[in-house]
């Protein structure tokens, strides 16, 4: 009978097996779970190696747009894995408030703190998170955080690179194997802008209409009172056409922008990280 690994190159496989080999020997883990590529890819190997020696939890707060919460539920309760939803407040944090360069260190020190008693409230001996071998190249300031607070890496343990997991998980049919990538909403302040709910709101609100017009990689960065959206370049005529436009425009109006701006770049990750480069 052919499994999904069958499916994979030798060098997929042996990654895989590098993987799963790394979770065997942790033997129970809690895994900080968004929902996203990949945290579900290492939640669902995870699953298959450990069974119910693996819980994920989610962090709920502000920054999290509802519908990622709600599929991130949808893959657990599909595959029938514990998890538990942990309600925090990043806003608390001044560090993270006040959102310079190293915003996301406070947030991830902040929820694997949580995470830490919700393991150890359930005989779990290890946590995990789902960076790759990609974001070892990027500002990760979260990863300092990862670092102090002993959570595993798995999939950087493995050598996984972001595409590695793509193909895996299309083998294993997890839904997520194409989702477009996903950052918090705090991601889309310029550093040094205040972080509030109602801003964070105005931004899941925008996106969501972006993504309910067909725009299902998208950004929307703030400014003040002004929206930066971006998409691939490939969409941006569509975007400027003059019934999109106008209707997006009219939207964002509502929400509350007073000015709303299409980037002619185009969408790419991390785009607010170039102004690190002009301090």
């Amino acid at each position: 009978m052919e499994t999904y690994e069958n499916k994979l190159t030798d060098e997929l496989q042996e990654r895989l097996n590098k993987l799963k080999a790394y979770l065997r020997e942790l033997g129970s883990v809690a895994i900080g779970f968004s929902g996203g590529v990949d945290s579900s890819f290492l939640l669902a190997v995870a699953h298959d190696v450990l069974d119910e020696n693996v819980i994920a939890v989610t962090g709920a707060d502000a920054s999290i747009p509802e519908r990622e919460l709600k599929e991130a539920i949808k893959f657990c309760s599909d595959r029938s894995i514990r998890h538990i939803i942990c309600r925090v407040d990043p806003l608390k944090d001044e560090g993270y408030r006040h959102n310079g360069p190293d915003r996301c260190y406070f947030c991830k020190h902040g929820i694997f703190t949580e995470i830490k008693k919700i393991a150890d409230e359930n005989g779990i001996e290890f946590m995990a998170e789902g960076s790759n071998m990609d974001d070892t190249s990027d500002y990760r300031p979260g990863l300092k955080a990862v670092a102090e607070l002993s959570v595993k890496s798995p999939l950087r343990e493995a050598g996984l690179y972001k595409q590695d997991i793509r193909l895996i998980s299309k083998a294993m049919g997890l839904p997520t194997w194409s989702k477009p990538a996903y950052a918090c909403l705090a991601s889309r302040f310029v550093y040094g802008e205040e972080i509030t709910e109602e801003k964070l709101h105005m931004i899941d609100q925008a996106e969501q209409f972006l993504i309910e017009h067909g725009f299902f990689e998208e950004r929307v960065r703030i400014h003040g009172n002004l929206a930066r959206i971006e998409v691939p370049a490939g969409d941006i005529v569509r975007l400027a056409s003059d019934e999109i436009r106008e209707a997006v425009f009219k939207k964002f109006k509502e929400i509350g922008f007073m000015f709303v701006t299409i980037d002619m770049q185009g969408y790419r990750m991390g785009s607010m990280n170039v102004t690190l480069n002009n301090n």
